[in-house]
């Protein structure tokens, strides 16, 4: 079982790094009061996901007292826990507050002051945490690229979800599509006796396909771009990428093209194909 406890700074960033492990797959909960930690962690046992972050902070000041007693009853019970500490500088903060309108948990006093008494109320836990993060100067998918490099490393590509679509264009474009081929240059089964009433999911259709030399090579340029640029959508922080790839009646080209996409990515991102118009007429 794996537990982050996610603390920090007002305004360092912790709900949208709590949205970032849930984006990983975790059981997130937010502002969560310290000492029902042990129990929580004591419903995750038993269950499935064994993945949980949670967010404590300044917000529940009546029960972050009771902190440090959660955690010694967690090590004392050898759960294992490990502690993020979000960090920013103070005239980023500032600005931050400015923005968003928020009030300080501590505001019955100046911003400034609010946060340098929070900084040293949270001195002691931040000796604790087991990692910290200093988020000035990062935009938030440097800071998600930056937890998943941490907690899920060999999640950095699988965090992108990928939809590839096979369509006819006759039926119109899919309406979330981010990407649009157009294979329709490509030779047609269409017109031949034999392959017309089958779809790319038959062989003969994929080996008439893939006879033709300028198939194999659109295949490779196809591919060539989404290697290419794919890992930067990742490193942007877009978490779904819909590829479409179209023939005339989405029953033949695309859907070849679009399986083949599918073997050569799936490999390593999250990753579904769909077949929109196979069947229509």
């Amino acid at each position: 079982m794996r537990i982050v406890l996610i603390t920090g700074l007002s305004g360092a960033g912790k709900s949208h790094a709590l949205n970032c492990f849930e984006d990983l797959g975790y059981y997130c909960v937010d502002n969560m009061p310290p000492t029902l930690i042990p129990k929580f962690a004591d419903l995750f046992i038993q269950s499935e996901n064994k993945k949980v972050a949670l967010v404590c902070d300044m917000r529940g000041a009546a029960f972050f007292k009771d902190l440090f007693e959660a955690l010694n009853e967690m090590d004392e019970r050898q759960i294992d826990y490990e502690i993020l500490f979000l960090v920013a500088e103070e005239e980023v903060l500032i600005r931050r507050f400015k923005e968003t309108r928020r009030r300080h948990p501590l505001g019955k006093m100046s911003l400034p002051e609010a946060i340098q008494k929070e900084r040293e109320a949270l001195s002691e836990l931040r000796g604790k945490a087991h990692k910290e993060i200093d988020t000035s100067h990062l935009k938030p998918w440097e800071l998600k690229a930056r937890i998943v490099e941490l907690y899920e490393p060999e999640q950095r590509d699988k965090s992108m979800q990928i939809r590839i679509i096979s369509f006819g264009f006759k039926y119109g474009l899919p309406p979330h599509a981010d990407l649009v081929f157009d294979v329709r240059f490509l030779p047609n089964p269409h017109y031949v006796e034999h392959l017309k009433d089958l779809t790319g999911d038959d062989p003969q259709v994929y080996e008439y396909l893939w006879q033709w030399n300028e198939t194999e090579k659109y295949f490779n340029k196809l591919t060539d771009l989404l290697d290419f640029s794919i890992p930067f959508y990742v490193k942007e922080g877009k978490t779904s990428l819909v590829v479409a790839i179209g023939c005339t009646g989405g029953h033949h080209r695309s859907v070849v093209i679009g399986e083949n996409l599918g073997r050569h990515l799936g490999s390593r991102f999250n990753l579904a194909v769909e077949h929109r118009d196979i069947y229509k007429n």
